[in-house]
């Protein structure tokens, strides 16, 4: 079959040392828990950034920092930045990140509630925007989406050629306020994909396993780390990224198929 990549969220915006004391902060932290990862198998690389006390940022000059630290033992993973950032940033403080030139970033396809009080705004002209900057800058787009109206987004969007295939979808399952993460809604969004596409899931908390599983034994990809989830199983505390990749990848070799490298992830993900 073919490959698998795992995809590591190695932080996040939203989890802290006071949850699990693995999630790291700093760049030197979070360069360590790239290099677990990348060691147990991670190609991809998912980077959000904090502040040394654990507020998060986009600050292109800390995700430098961080980026110079992880190429010094990951020398060709794919650096995934978001453009996410945390709950009521701006568009501007988002985007800051893409001056980096990143060979990959995550581009959100719609709004949606997150959490009680919270919501994650990104209007249709937010999305334009991101698309016609990464456009711009050759920077790949991993289409994150929360729920099947974010599928169709992308869909008319890329009829008005604003966004560009190949399309590599995540979907982002398990948070409250989105779809949650049964089997019924990964085979919805599945099959609601355009043919040729590429797809990848993160679910969230108890849902990270039982949707890479489905994701593994139909032909998709996966994604764990901290961000997602902080338990490598019920009560038990994840002691690094590189816990919940070994997982992943040893789920992955017991179905059959094999972990991707960095570079046939990047075949994979850009239709070399």
């Amino acid at each position: 079959m073919n490959p698998c990549i795992i995809t590591c969220a190695l932080t996040g915006a939203e989890v802290t040392k006071a949850m699990n004391p693995a999630v790291p902060y700093t760049a030197e932290e979070i360069a360590l828990e790239a290099k677990a990862a990348y060691d147990e198998g991670a190609s991809v690389l998912h980077l959000h950034v904090r502040n040394d006390d654990g507020t998060p940022t986009q600050d292109r000059l800390m995700f430098q920092k961080a980026i110079d630290k992880i190429r010094e033992s990951c020398p060709d993973a794919i650096i995934q930045v978001s453009t996410g950032g945390a709950v009521g940033m701006t568009y501007e403080e988002r985007a800051d990140v893409l001056q980096l030139q990143p060979e990959m970033a995550t581009l959100d396809c719609g709004t949606l509630n997150f959490g009680f009080h919270d919501y994650f705004v990104n209007t249709e002209e937010m999305i334009v925007q991101f698309a016609n900057e990464m456009n711009q800058r050759g920077i790949h787009y991993e289409l994150e989406c929360f729920e099947k109206g974010h599928i169709d987004t992308v869909l008319r969007l890329a009829k008005k050629g604003i966004i560009i295939p190949p399309f590599h979808f995540s979907f982002v399952l398990g948070v409250q306020g989105g779809m949650t993460g049964e089997a019924r809604d990964f085979h919805f969004l599945r099959e609601s994909l355009p043919e040729g596409s590429t797809y990848s899931v993160a679910g969230v908390g108890r849902f990270e396993f039982s949707l890479a599983k489905l994701s593994i034994e139909h032909g998709g990809h996966v994604r764990v780390g901290l961000e997602d989830n902080l338990y490598l199983e019920k009560g038990v505390l994840a002691k690094s990224n590189g816990d919940l990749v070994r997982k992943a990848r040893q789920m992955i070799e017991s179905s059959g198929r094999r972990v991707a490298t960095p570079e046939e992830a990047r075949t994979i993900l850009t239709r070399r």
